[in-house]
């Protein structure tokens, strides 16, 4: 099968049969990925009256309730509204389209003298600029990728964040949504300065509502850096953050 899309001047080919799913599943139990001192997901079965929703305990269909967070729970996306308090910055309002061509690149964060770990825009910067186009969107793996990002507890560990003159990088570069293996952007501990949030959304003195950022996706080793056509999937939560699913197609 195979399907083309068009970009600035140029016509790209797909296969809409092979997506790449980078996002993480969310499920209940302590074993799934977790940041922010979030509660694990849970999945509770409604019972009213006589009914109970689960066909496992006799009930007709499963009927359940999901207790979860956004931003400390699996693959999530967010607007600028995560640091904003207008009632209007959610993402269901912030997110008008679904398919952005988006370059992905794998980089080593560097230690500082800290101790910390950054991924520095020295790194990426020459990665960026050797796309052959302009992309819209910029997919973060870091080094070393291992399957422990499914299941990590970056809870008070201080994970690996972003120096924030790559943030101001991407928005030099008009890149409008920014997804990465990591549960911040920002360092974990910061006295709530969130430089790098603040530098991709430029707010709040010209906030970019439009644009995005995508935290703790998995992109396996087999999927090779490189130029892929991204359906960033969310539900119409009307919040700063959702759950969400983004799904990557190779462009030739």
């Amino acid at each position: 099968m195979s399907a083309t899309y068009s970009y600035q001047g140029r016509t790209f080919s797909f296969d809409p049969a092979t997506p790449l799913d980078i996002s993480l599943p969310l499920a209940p139990g302590p074993g799934q990925v977790n940041c922010w001192w979030a509660e694990p997901v849970e999945f509770d079965v409604i019972r009213v009256g006589s009914f109970v929703g689960s066909v496992a305990l006799g009930g007709s269909t499963n009927y359940q309730r999901v207790h979860l967070t956004p931003h400390g729970n699996g693959t999530h996306t967010e607007c600028y509204g995560h640091i904003s308090p207008a009632s209007e910055a959610t993402l269901n309002r912030c997110l008008h389209r679904f398919l952005f061509v988006a370059q992905l690149v794998s980089v080593a964060p560097r230690p500082q003298n800290n101790g910390d770990l950054v991924v520095m825009l020295a790194d990426v910067q020459p990665l960026v600029e050797a796309a052959v186009v302009a992309p819209e969107a910029l997919v973060l793996r870091t080094l070393p990728n291992d399957d422990a990002k499914h299941h990590r507890q970056y809870s008070g560990t201080n994970p690996t964040y972003l120096e924030p003159a790559l943030a101001h990088y991407l928005v030099a570069r008009n890149i409008e949504h920014l997804l990465l293996d990591l549960p911040s952007v920002d360092r974990e501990e910061d006295q709530g300065a969130l430089l790098a949030h603040h530098a991709f959304w430029q707010y709040p003195d010209n906030p970019r509502a439009h644009c995005t950022i995508t935290e703790l996706i998995f992109v396996p080793g087999a999927v090779v850096d490189g130029l892929y056509l991204l359906n960033l999937q969310i539900t119409s939560l009307e919040l700063d953050a959702s759950p969400s699913k983004p799904v990557l197609y190779s462009l030739t």
